[in-house]
């Protein structure tokens, strides 16, 4: 796929409906588990305990946390398209994100990003965009959703 680089409003408004791109592979292994799980205080054991979670879990092993895999947009997004001229991006919202596979240790996943919608706001544009988050060697994505971003772009340029 041909790699995308969006410079202004104008240009997500040009892009609605269409694929933006497709990001790197990211591993998922146990230290970055557990570095979330003290980072929100979620220690459940499903997460943390590797020695219980081969016994316990339906999964026989440890999986990330949900909030862990829809943190990864964000990083995974640098990859899968690039931005111009951005002075700021907000996050405003998270739309219909479903979890649909869990994401076990060791796994690795990508995203798939597509572009719903785009609004001109006048000094940012509104974007939804629809994530697909694969799992390497699944059918079933580790999740699936919109998720809403502001920018801001630099009118000087």
């Amino acid at each position: 796929m041909e790699w995308i680089t969006l410079k202004s409003t104008d240009d997500f408004l040009q892009k609605q409906g269409e694929k933006l791109g497709v990001s790197e592979w990211v591993l998922i292994d146990q230290e970055m588990i557990d570095k979330f799980a003290d980072a929100t205080m979620d220690h459940q054991w499903i997460h943390v305990d590797t020695e219980r979670a081969k016994t316990e879990s339906p999964y026989h092993t440890t999986v990330a946390h949900g909030y862990l895999t829809l943190s990864l947009i964000v990083h995974l997004l640098e990859s899968a398209f690039e931005t111009e001229n951005v002075v700021n991006i907000i996050n405003y919202g998270v739309d219909k994100m479903i979890f649909k596979t869990p994401l076990r240790v060791n796994n690795r996943v990508r995203l798939h990003v597509d572009l719903a919608s785009a609004k001109d706001l006048g000094i940012a544009c509104q974007t939804k965009l629809h994530c697909v988050m694969e799992i390497e060697g699944e059918d079933t994505p580790a999740l699936d959703g919109q998720i809403t971003f502001v920018y801001y772009f630099d009118t000087n340029k």
